[in-house]
C-alpha cells in the first residue's frame, strides 16, 4: 500500500534519542510532509535508483529548501533491474540544484549489487549473497577495478571539507592527509549550510547499506 500519513518512532544511537519522521510519498499527501518538515532537524530524501528524482521528489525538496532544512539522500533500490546511481546522481544535481557528494559508491547493480564503497574509511562492504538478510558482510579492501573512482569521489570530499576552515585548507595544500574526524566534522559543517547534499546507497529490502 502507500503511505497516507506520518508515522513516528525513537532510536537510541551512541547516547543520543533520535525521533524518526516517516512522511507520506504521494502527491495528495504534500500538506503532512510540509507539517513534519517545520520540525525537523534534518531529512534523509529516498530516491528509487531507477526512477530517480520524481515531480513529487521536485515538491519535497522546494519545501525543505523554503523551511532551510538540511539534507542527505539515499539512493535505494540498488538492486532493481534499471539501477543507474550515477544517472540519479546527476538528475539530483541538475533537477534539484544541489550539490550531490557521495560519500558511499555501489559495487555493482542490479542483479550484481554485492557492496559498498565508503569514501570516508575508504573500505568496501561487501555482503553474503546467499544471506538475505544483509545480516552477514564483512570489510574488505576495495576492488581493484573501483579504486580510481573511489579515490577520485574521495578526493572531491576532502577538497569541499578544506574549504570549511582555513587551517584545513593549509594542511591540504601542504598535501597532508586529513583526519577522519576533521573529514566528519566538515561534512557536518556543510550539511547542516545546505552546501553540500551527502549522497548514500543500499537496497532496504534486502538491508543493504541500511
Amino acid at each position: 500500500g502507500i503511505t497516507i500519513m506520518s508515522g513516528a518512532t525513537t532510536a537510541e544511537w551512541r547516547l543520543h534519542q533520535i525521533k524518526i519522521i516517516a512522511t507520506p510519498g504521494p502527491f495528495d499527501f504534500t500538506v503532512v510532509v510540509e507539517r513534519s518538515l517545520r520540525v525537523l532537524d534534518g531529512t534523509v530524501a529516498v530516491f528509487c535508483a531507477k526512477g530517480g528524482v520524481e515531480p513529487q521528489s521536485e515538491t519535497v525538496w522546494s519545501q525543505a529548501e523554503k523551511y532551510g532544512v538540511p539534507r542527505m539522500a539515499y539512493v535505494n533500490k540498488m538492486d532493481i533491474l534499471g539501477a543507474d546511481f550515477y544517472n540519479v546522481i546527476s538528475m539530483i544535481e541538475t533537477r534539484l540544484g544541489a550539490n550531490a557528494l557521495p560519500v558511499q559508491l555501489p559495487i555493482g547493480a542490479e542483479d550484481t549489487f554485492i557492496g559498498i564503497v565508503d569514501l570516508i574509511d575508504m573500505h568496501a562492504i561487501m555482503y553474503d549473497t546467499g544471506d538475505k538478510t544483509g545480516a552477514e558482510f564483512e570489510i574488505v579492501e576495495i576492488p581493484e577495478d573501483l579504486k580510481a573512482k573511489a579515490e577520485e569521489y574521495h578526493s572531491k570530499i576532502v577538497e569541499a571539507v578544506a574549504e570549511t576552515d582555513d587551517a584545513l585548507m593549509e594542511k591540504y595544500f601542504e598535501g597532508e592527509a586529513l583526519t577522519k574526524e576533521e573529514i566528519m566534522a566538515g561534512l557536518r559543517k556543510l550539511t547542516i549550510a545546505g552546501t553540500v547534499v551527502p549522497i548514500c546507497c543500499g537496497s532496504s529490502y534486502r538491508n543493504k547499506g541500511v
